[in-house]
């Protein structure tokens, strides 16, 4: 893990630079963390004492450090969001917590598979998330995942292809009654499906739907291999969720879509020989394992 980032407070001069939209305080005040009379008490600390926006602020105890934070992202255009104000799951800690330990793992791992297969190139542009066993935080991750590449710009989409006990719609607080299952039936659009999230600009969630009594035949028609590769024009990037793998072919099938693969495992609950398991399937039915995440919570 690599440590928590230092966060350099702006002057007010530095606030009002082009390139800015808005100050720190216009963005406070129209957050509802700063009333128009402490910009006031803040400026005035500013102007007697000559500090800086943020320190003026938090030296007087109107503000926090987080507040500053949150205000530097907003300026940035960096999706970051606030827990009182979002219904979304606190368990995306890439959209919560962006400053945090979690945050910068996520950002190493999205270095990482940049490097590795999201090049830029058409066919590489699908990745999917595995795991061998339920319970191992593989839906927590990819949904992390998809967050921290649409924080760098990235047009994102993130597909529940778990019909069998799928998560997205709980974790972004999305109507399951329509997904991915209503598509390859035939029942809905992807359109109508595919949502987006107004407060991450860049993401977009298509859940898997109610849940089908067929999810293996649903995936094996040519509709959804298909649909896939007719994505990779509109998105750049792609994460797909799946079902655990052990026992269960439809990892295979969404994998062999996507072309690469990342295996997860928890600490003190996957055993290696169950990764190595879940990376040698994959790789003889040609998918590009990229490697193995550990996740210690």
């Amino acid at each position: 893990m690599t440590k928590e980032r230092t966060m350099n407070l702006p002057s007010a001069d530095d606030v009002s630079e082009p390139g800015y939209n808005l100050s720190l305080g216009a963005i406070l005040i129209e957050t509802g963390r700063l009333s128009p009379e402490d910009l006031d008490r803040i400026r005035d600390v500013q102007e007697d004492q000559g500090l800086e926006f943020g320190e003026a602020g938090i030296a007087i105890g109107v503000l926090t450090p987080e507040d500053i934070q949150y205000a530097l992202a907003r300026q940035f255009n960096y999706p970051y969001l606030a827990r009182e104000s979002s219904l979304l799951s606190p368990e995306l800690v890439a959209a919560f917590e962006p400053y945090g330990q979690r945050a910068e793992a996520l950002r190493a791992l999205r270095s990482h598979i940049m490097l590795r297969w999201f090049t830029g190139e058409p066919g590489h542009r699908a990745l999917v998330i595995v795991s061998p066993a339920r319970g191992e935080g593989r839906s927590v991750l990819a949904a992390n995942l998809a967050i921290v590449f649409c924080q760098v710009g990235e047009k994102t989409l993130l597909i529940d292809a778990d019909m069998r006990h799928p998560r997205q719609h709980d974790l972004f607080q999305l109507d399951p009654s329509v997904g991915l299952s209503s598509v390859l039936s035939g029942r809905a659009s992807w359109n109508d499906a595919i949502r987006h999230i107004p407060d991450l600009v860049d993401l977009w969630v298509l859940p898997a739907g109610p849940k089908p009594p067929n999810p293996q035949e649903l995936l094996a028609r040519g509709a959804f291999n298909k649909r896939i590769n007719e994505l990779r024009e509109d998105y750049d990037v792609i994460i797909l969720d799946t079902p655990e793998a052990e026992g269960i072919a439809d990892v295979h099938i969404v994998a062999a879509a996507a072309g690469a693969a990342l295996v997860i495992a928890k600490k003190g609950k996957t055993s290696l020989s169950g990764v190595g398991n879940v990376a040698e399937t994959l790789r003889q039915v040609g998918v590009n394992v990229l490697g193995s995440v550990l996740i210690d919570a």
